[in-house]
């Protein structure tokens, strides 16, 4: 078991370890920000590797519905064809809902899979499932791929390995969590609106240059503090592994590269406007920064899209023309950097939703037909993996699981699919049992 304690020792001049590195408002899903270090330095140090691929994951908290989406049945009856238009995209015969006329022009730099069954239809429960392509188990919760990253990589550059941008993932199961492999692989979150003026990263923020002499003077004192303990207290050794941990937990702090992956400010407007001047957008844009500067894997969430109520209400003034510039512009502008072929970017929520509309005119959920999008760090682009039948009600062609995402993504990323880890109780556990790449996009 980690201790999670950052300790309460003073010195005379009433400064705790804790309280450094609270300064700024240092915390980290509870957890101070060197434990958070000391805990990811557990992990064993990873091989080396010729290419690196990242991951930005593009979830959609709700279960977006694939019918106005991505896999949309203009034949079918108008009580499940729904109220919008369909249009052309770059791919002969592949049409797409009329709100996402940036996005059909991107079809080359992404692959559809509208065989995407996501065997399941409960909110919640679908957040662990789709995150990590194991099946919720109460009492073993499985990681999640950011945090599967974090463990077979650790830190790059003074990089955090793995960051959450938004709170919209539902937790209730475990979702999006480090799971049995320990608090220490748990994403970076960031709350925070990255549209708002003047964002900053709390945890990672020394907001004046007061506060920076306060954190220079502490971090002095704790290294007299840990002299002294390190003559009277504990072998010194102890003492200079501890010390690696706030040492790294100050670089960060103070870290030029931080600084600047996290300084959306610093983007022109230009570009800021061509993502989306919202919180999504501009999510999707710092994922993009991060990924330059050094992040492994980074979860973008956005939330409402469970549209129980005024579906196409919703989606034509709010959902769908923010996701289409967004991720249309992320698209664009990783490869137009040179990125797109080290940088996977998935796009999935909780499942798909029902073909026939409810009398709310919203669409409810549905456990055996959705969509999902899969594009860059080397899986084909411009492909079409699957089909559901006319009406959208279940995958009749070339079915892709949750396990089989899975298995996509840490294919993609240079993970074996067989590696073992041990749980928490000591029984060892294989990373994907099930699930096997989609052949038509990396074979």
């Amino acid at each position: 078991m980690f201790d999670l304690s950052t300790g309460s020792s003073r010195d005379c001049r009433g400064v705790s370890r804790r309280e450094f590195l609270r300064v700024g408002g240092l915390s980290a899903l509870g957890l101070s920000l060197a434990s958070f270090l000391r805990l990811q330095a557990a992990a064993a140090k990873p091989a080396a590797r010729k290419k690196t691929i990242n991951c930005i994951l593009l979830w959609m908290q709700g279960g977006p519905s694939h019918h106005d989406t991505f896999d949309p049945k203009p034949d079918a009856p108008a009580e499940v064809r729904g109220e919008f238009a369909t249009i052309p995209t770059t791919l002969s015969g592949v049409r797409v809902a009329e709100h996402l006329p940036l996005l059909a022009k991107q079809t080359d730099k992404y692959s559809i899979i509208r065989g995407h069954d996501p065997k399941n239809g409960s909110h919640g429960v679908a957040d662990h499932l789709m995150m990590s392509g194991r099946p919720f188990n109460a009492s073993l919760p499985f990681p999640c791929y950011g945090s599967v990253v974090s463990r077979e990589r650790g830190y790059r550059d003074g990089m955090l390995p793995f960051v959450q941008l938004g709170r919209f993932i539902d937790r209730r199961f475990n979702g999006g969590i480090a799971g049995f492999l320990g608090d220490e692989f748990n994403p970076f979150e960031v709350g925070d609106d990255p549209n708002a003026p003047g964002f900053k990263v709390r945890d990672l923020s020394v907001a004046s240059e007061a506060d920076r002499k306060r954190l220079e003077r502490r971090y002095a004192m704790l290294g007299d503090l840990d002299r002294y303990q390190k003559e009277v207290e504990e072998a010194p050794q102890v003492v200079r592994a501890r010390d690696t941990f706030y040492e790294k937990a100050h670089a960060l702090i103070t870290s030029p590269a931080a600084k600047k992956a996290f300084a959306i400010d610093q983007e022109s407007e230009k570009l800021r406007e061509r993502y989306g001047r919202n919180m999504f957008g501009q999510s999707c844009l710092l994922a993009r920064r991060l990924i330059e500067g050094g992040v492994h894997f980074v979860t973008v969430t956005d939330g409402g899209w469970d549209t129980h109520q005024n579906n196409f209400k919703s989606l034509k003034e709010r959902k769908l023309p923010v996701l289409d510039r967004a991720y249309s512009a992320l698209l664009q502008d990783l490869h137009d950097r040179g990125l797109l072929d080290t940088t996977l970017v998935v796009w999935f929520g909780d499942f798909g939703r029902t073909p026939k509309i409810n009398p709310s005119a919203g669409r409810d959920h549905w456990a055996t037909a959705g969509v999902a999008c899969m594009g860059g760090g080397g899986v084909k682009r411009g492909e079409v993996v699957g089909a559901t039948n006319a009406l959208g009600e279940f995958v009749i062609d070339s079915p892709v699981t949750p396990q089989d995402l899975a298995a996509t993504i840490y294919h993609t990323l240079g993970i074996p699919l067989h590696t073992w880890y041990r749980a928490q109780d000591g029984r060892p556990i294989e990373l994907v049992p099930e699930g096997k790449p989609v052949r038509q996009l990396v074979g």
